[in-house]
């Protein structure tokens, strides 16, 4: 089932950790980093819920949900670093349908996304989950990736990678938009990961990894994701043929 849903977060990385999961959920998002921009938003797209931040600039968390349980009935799903039960009590009294506290595991924001979206009825019928880039789809709810009719077998990181870039084809990413993307709360994981990722993904899915067509360099920038095609390899490395 998918959604519309604001993301009001001032940390980027976390806002575009949070439109990614939304995304694979089959949501859509719109993201904002101030709570003016999130009260604006809010009055004018009428999401069906807000994933909200506590400390923001301009109008803090607080004050937004405030005036948005003024206008509105639309689940808020609060984001906060306090952790204090007097701050969880306020967000609550002031109309805040449930509380997650800094740091969080995707997977379980995304878990209370769902359960607010049911309660409220607030969803409709999900759009093709299948992530497609030429020949190449990505299927995050089956966790598969095949080329052509051959499946490709990868590690959690190298789908976390494929899915970020199939989900927008064509598109240049840097190093640092796909270690935001990919690399959630982990601190511990650099830019270089994403490079060894790449290498080993070019063995994986290019008829020759010293000339690439699917996952191609852009230099200057980082890598994207091509549409283009060519010849399919007859059994690559790390390919098993589909059932």
């Amino acid at each position: 089932m998918c959604a519309h849903v604001l993301v009001a977060e001032d940390d980027p990385k976390q806002a575009e950790l949070v439109h990614l999961y939304l995304r694979r959920e089959g949501h859509t998002a719109s993201v904002v980093h101030n709570g003016r921009e999130a009260i604006d938003e809010m009055r004018r797209r009428r999401p069906d819920l807000v994933v909200l931040d506590v400390m923001m600039p301009l109008v803090d968390g607080l004050d937004v949900c405030r005036i948005l349980r003024r206008e509105s009935d639309v689940p808020v799903l609060m984001l906060t670093a306090r952790s204090t039960e007097e701050d969880l009590l306020l967000g609550l009294d002031l109309g805040a349908d449930d509380y997650m506290t800094k740091p969080y595991s995707p997977r379980e924001l995304m878990a209370r996304v769902r359960t607010l979206l049911r309660r409220n009825g607030r969803t409709s019928a999900a759009p093709d989950p299948v992530l497609r880039a030429g020949s190449l789809t990505v299927d995050p709810q089956r966790h598969t990736v095949h080329l052509g009719t051959l499946e490709v077998r990868c590690t959690p990181g190298e789908f976390e990678l494929l899915a970020t870039m199939a989900a927008e084809p064509n598109r240049a990413f840097s190093r640092r938009q796909l270690l935001a993307r990919t690399s959630g709360i982990d601190r511990y994981i650099t830019e270089r990961t994403i490079d060894v990722h790449v290498l080993n993904l070019r063995k994986k899915l290019e008829p020759d990894p010293r000339r690439p067509v699917h996952l191609v360099t852009v230099f200057g920038v980082g890598y994207k994701l091509s549409t283009a095609d060519a010849t399919a390899p007859g059994t690559a490395p790390g390919t098993t043929r589909a059932r």
